[in-house]
């Protein structure tokens, strides 16, 4: 059966067209994918990531749980509201998930994790947690809603909707959250835009969806999410990297930590990721007239031998083709290349991959 957010209905309400997203009933877009991608490149929007999953992990040993859990060193996260992004791998070096972790405050953390592998992920922790017998307790939290405003002008316009929540959260730095009353505010996002996240109980996120819209916020998709989180450089679960695929062949090696171990211990997957060390290149590839749009699964060609998309789009800030791409490890930004285009090899251009950035072309 699908499930719902609890702002399933008012997103009908606002006429958007509704798809299946990982088991979900989720917005694709309100009449124009384009017009929400521009708003939130030019101004600001807002995303009901409600479906993502909040998980708290608390206990006196919820800190040693997550040095051995992820492959990024939770250690650290030392001053309250400070945010972490990593993988959570199997013992084949492979992604279970990404995720990002907030600490809280001494032994209490929250983790979010994707909507899609929220169950296996769970089910994956409580072994880890029996396995190490320690004590610590992972608490999926579907009582609450999470609503991403993103944008130039985001923070400002939630301010505007939110004025008691200016004070807490206007010298928060990237990467950080805080609490201001009932609202979790994270300057974290999807989007490479300026903005905040906001995590709330599920029965005040329609309250907040309209103070949002009072204050002219304009509401985005999955469809303006997908543009905009890949001209950004994002990855995507199940996309551009999975429990197939070591974090350092997806461009997450900034990700992980392989120093010494921590509290005497090795995170899950370390020791592969020592064995099998990286052997792709993680790049961006930009074709550089209207041609054609790259899509996942099309082969690359380069000078190094071949390689693959694993996301591509349209992009709506360059008006070009653009992808993420998995490529020969002698491949370098600047390279030429070609890619196979339903039998037709069109000219490319290798990039890094993080094509706008703060409403900025960054090639």
């Amino acid at each position: 059966m699908t499930r719902k957010t609890v702002l399933n209905e008012t997103h009908r309400r606002l006429g958007a067209k509704m798809v299946d997203f990982g088991g979900w009933d989720m917005p694709l877009h309100y009449g124009s994918q384009i017009e929400e991608h521009h708003a939130v490149r030019r101004d600001c929007g807002m995303f009901d990531v409600s479906h993502m999953c909040a998980v708290d992990v608390a206990g006196p040993q919820a800190r040693a749980f997550l040095l051995r859990l992820i492959a990024n060193n939770a250690g650290r996260l030392e001053t309250p509201g400070k945010a972490l992004y990593s993988a959570m791998l199997n013992e084949a070096g492979g992604v279970i998930d990404d995720l990002i972790v907030y600490f809280l405050g001494e032994g209490r953390y929250r983790l979010v994790i994707n909507a899609g592998t929220a169950e296996k992920d769970l089910a994956w922790m409580a072994a880890r947690i029996a396995e190490w017998r320690l004590d610590v307790a992972c608490v999926p939290r579907r009582d609450l809603a999470i609503v991403a405003v993103q944008g130039p002008n985001a923070k400002a316009r939630v301010w505007q909707a939110l004025p008691a929540t200016r004070a807490a959260s206007e010298a928060l730095k990237p990467f950080h959250s805080v609490d201001a009353g009932a609202y979790f505010i994270a300057t974290t996002g999807y989007t490479g835009e300026a903005g905040f996240e906001i995590t709330l109980p599920a029965g005040q996120a329609e309250e907040l969806w309209q103070k949002l819209l009072d204050a002219a916020v304009r509401p985005a998709g999955l469809g303006a999410r997908d543009t905009l989180r890949l001209e950004a450089g994002m990855n995507l679960y199940g996309q551009d990297m999975d429990e197939t695929v070591s974090p350092l062949d997806a461009g997450l090696a900034w990700t992980v930590d392989l120093s010494a171990p921590r509290d005497g211990v090795d995170f899950v997957g370390k020791a592969a990721l020592l064995a099998h060390p990286q052997e792709k290149q993680f790049l961006g590839v930009l074709l550089p007239d209207k041609g054609g749009v790259l899509r996942a699964h099309q082969k690359v060609f380069t000078a190094h031998g071949e390689g693959e998309i694993t996301s591509g789009t349209f992009s709506p800030t360059l008006q070009r083709s653009i992808a993420l791409a998995r490529l020969p490890l002698a491949s370098a930004a600047g390279d030429a290349a070609e890619v196979d285009i339903r039998g037709k090899r069109l000219a490319a251009k290798v990039v890094k991959p993080c094509f706008v950035r703060n409403g900025k072309a960054m090639i």
